[in-house]
């Protein structure tokens, strides 16, 4: 092999499109930044350069501060710096994209259900797997980002 690897979007423009407009329905569901602050999480988990930087830069641009950005990381020991419900949608962004034998446990579900209604843990359960989705595509094809 050459070294170059095949970029998904470029290839199947068409699946793209159609992952896309999936995603602006779930953001319809969802507050802007705390989809970022979930799609930077899972991307930090799956090591997944190009995802952090790009969802750096969405959160920045929607007000999101650097220290929390940076404290997404280690959300977990960050105590008040992040709110019930965004601790709760971290929660299950760790264990659905760390899933595994075990799952997702009830007490991340039932701290997610005490925070968002039937339709928003839907959107949440489902940008939480688009973004790994995106990870795994982005990973697979060795995206990187651009220094700036």
């Amino acid at each position: 092999m050459d070294g170059k690897r095949v970029v998904w979007a470029k290839q199947l423009p068409e699946v793209y499109k159609k992952l896309d407009e999936i995603d602006q329905i779930i953001g319809g569901h969802l507050e802007v930044g705390l989809l970022e602050l979930v799609k930077l999480r899972s991307s930090m988990l799956n090591g997944c350069a190009f995802c952090v930087d790009l969802h750096t830069q969405k959160a920045l641009k929607e007000g999101e501060s650097h220290q929390r950005l940076i404290q997404v990381s280690t959300w977990h020991e960050a105590g008040e710096l992040f709110t019930g419900a965004e601790r709760a949608a971290l929660a299950l962004t760790d264990e659905m994209t760390g899933l595994g034998e075990r799952g997702v446990s009830d007490e991340a579900y039932e701290e997610v259900a005490e925070h968002f209604d039937d339709q928003q843990i839907a959107a949440l359960m489902a940008a939480i797997s688009m973004i790994n989705l995106y990870n795994r595509l982005a990973v697979t094809s060795e995206l990187r980002p651009k220094q700036r």
